[in-house]
């Protein structure tokens, strides 16, 4: 009984296997287009911005630790 489910088992993950192959020897066309956009990260000036932005509630967060009420 042990053989005949482990060899139940075998075809069956065979068969799931084979399943995922590309549908029976046919090329698979994937067309990626990188020419058009780009990644809003990878511009110079949104890092400037950012570092700038950064500089300023860095500068804005220590002056309010500051004060001093007497």
């Amino acid at each position: 009984m042990k053989k005949a489910y482990l060899t139940v088992l075998a075809a069956f993950i065979s068969a799931l296997i084979f399943a995922q192959e590309g549908g029976g020897g046919g090329s698979l066309d994937v067309n990626v287009n990188t020419n058009e956009g780009g990644n809003w990260y990878a511009s110079p000036w949104v890092w400037i911005v950012g570092a700038a932005v950064f500089i300023l509630l860095l500068v804005a967060l220590t002056r309010g630790s500051g004060r001093k009420t007497d």
